[in-house]
C-alpha cells in the first residue's frame, strides 16, 4: 500500500507513450513528486543545496548516486514487500531495490520488449541465466519469467547448466523455423556457444553482460566476434539494465542503445556530474519514469558516449566505482 495520503501527479499510462516535450514535462513533476514523498532522495536534494520549488527543468534536478542502494531503502510510503537485489560475492554490498508495484515494471519490460522486438507471443523465450537463477531477488530473472509466460510457446523457458538439453531444444526450433529470443549472461553464452557451436538462422541473441569473474574479460568487440562465429549470426544484441531500474534500454547491433519513451540517458562530467549534457562522454546519468515509487533520476558508475540521435556506447565502469555483479564489458 501507498497510502491514501500520497497522490501520483498523472496516470501511469500516460508514460509509455511520451513525446520529448511531454517526457521533460512529466519528468520535473516526477522530481518534485519524489523530492516531497521520498526521504532519501529529499535529504539528497538538501545535500545538494537545491530547493524542492526548483526542480522543474531536468537541468535543475539532483541525480541519486547509484551506490546509495547498497547502504539506503529508498521507496515511498509503507515499505514494500518486493525486494530486487543486484548479484555480488558474499564480499559484496549488494544494492536493494524496493518495488511498490511490480505491476509497473512488468508493464514497463512487457511495452519496452514490444517496442523492440513486436510480442512475446511471436517467440519462444529461453533464459540462459545461471548465476541468477542461483539466487533469489532478481529482476532479470522476474523478467525474463514473465516473457516466458506470455509467450506461451513450449519450449520457452530457464536452463540453468543444461547446455546438452538447451542445443537439442534449439536445434529443433531450427528445424521448425521458430523465431527465438535467446537471451543469456555473457559467461554462460561463451560456454555453450564452444561447446555446441551452431548456425542459428531464427534466433536472436541477445547478452546481458555479467562475466562475474568467471572469465578473463573480454571486450564487446571480442564477446559479439566469439559470439556471432560460433552461434552463426550476423549480430548480437544487448540488453542494458540494472537491479536500481524498471526499464531498460536494448541494442539490435554494435553496442548501440536505445531507450524507450519513458527512459532518457544523460551524460555528466566526472569533475562535474552536475553539468549534464544529451550528447558526447561522461558519466552516464538515468532517468526512468518507471521508477516512480523509489527514485527516477540516478547517477550511474558506467561511462558512455551519446550520439546525436539520443543513442548511447557504454565504454565501461568509472575509474573507483564499485564492481558491480551484473557488471558491463569494456568496449
Amino acid at each position: 500500500m501507498i497510502g491514501k495520503d500520497i497522490n501520483l501527479p498523472f496516470s501511469i499510462e500516460k508514460l509509455w507513450n511520451l513525446s520529448t516535450e511531454e517526457f521533460l514535462h512529466v519528468a520535473g513533476q516526477v522530481a518534485i513528486f519524489q523530492a516531497e514523498n521520498n526521504p532519501v532522495y529529499k535529504q539528497w536534494i538538501t545535500l545538494s543545496k537545491q530547493s524542492v520549488s526548483g526542480l522543474g527543468t531536468v537541468n535543475a534536478i539532483p541525480f541519486l548516486p547509484i551506490s546509495f542502494y547498497k547502504n539506503q531503502d529508498i521507496y515511498i510510503g509503507e515499505k514494500p514487500s518486493t525486494l530486487f537485489e543486484s548479484s555480488g560475492t558474499t564480499q559484496d554490498v549488494v544494492s536493494k531495490h524496493w518495488v511498490t508495484d511490480t505491476n509497473i515494471y512488468e508493464e514497463s519490460f512487457l511495452k519496452c520488449f514490444e517496442l523492440f522486438y513486436g510480442s512475446p507471443k511471436d517467440y519462444c523465450i529461453i533464459g540462459l541465466l545461471p548465476s541468477y537463477l542461483e539466487r533469489k531477488h532478481s529482476s532479470l530473472v522476474y523478467m525474463v519469467d514473465k516473457l516466458i509466460q506470455v509467450s506461451g510457446h513450449s519450449k520457452s523457458g530457464f536452463y540453468l547448466n543444461e547446455f546438452e538439453k538447451l542445443n537439442n531444444v534449439l536445434n529443433e526450433l531450427e528445424s521448425n523455423k521458430v523465431k527465438t529470443w535467446f537471451i543469456g549472461v555473457s559467461f554462460a553464452l561463451i560456454d555453450f556457444s564452444i561447446a555446441f557451436p551452431k548456425q542459428l538462422r531464427y534466433a536472436t541473441v541477445i547478452e546481458t553482460g555479467g562475466m562475474k569473474g568467471r572469465k578473463q574479460e573480454l571486450t564487446k568487440f571480442e564477446l559479439h566476434s566469439l559470439l556471432k562465429k560460433n552461434l552463426g549470426v550476423n549480430t548480437i544484441h544487448s540488453e542494458y539494465g540494472m537491479t536500481e531500474l524498471l526499464s531498460q534500454a536494448y541494442s539490435l547491433g554494435e553496442g548501440i542503445f536505445k531507450c524507450p519513451p519513458w527512459m532518457k540517458v544523460l551524460v555528466g562530467e566526472a569533475e562535474d556530474p552536475t553539468a549534464l549534457k544529451t550528447k558526447g562522454r561522461g558519466v552516464l546519468h538515468i532517468i526512468d519514469l518507471a521508477n516512480i515509487y523509489s527514485c527516477s533520476f540516478i547517477a550511474t558508475e558506467d561511462m558512455g558516449e551519446i550520439h546525436e540521435d539520443g543513442s548511447f556506447h557504454v565504454l565501461g565502469r568509472a575509474d573507483n566505482s564499485d564492481r558491480r555483479g551484473c557488471s558491463l564489458l569494456v568496449i
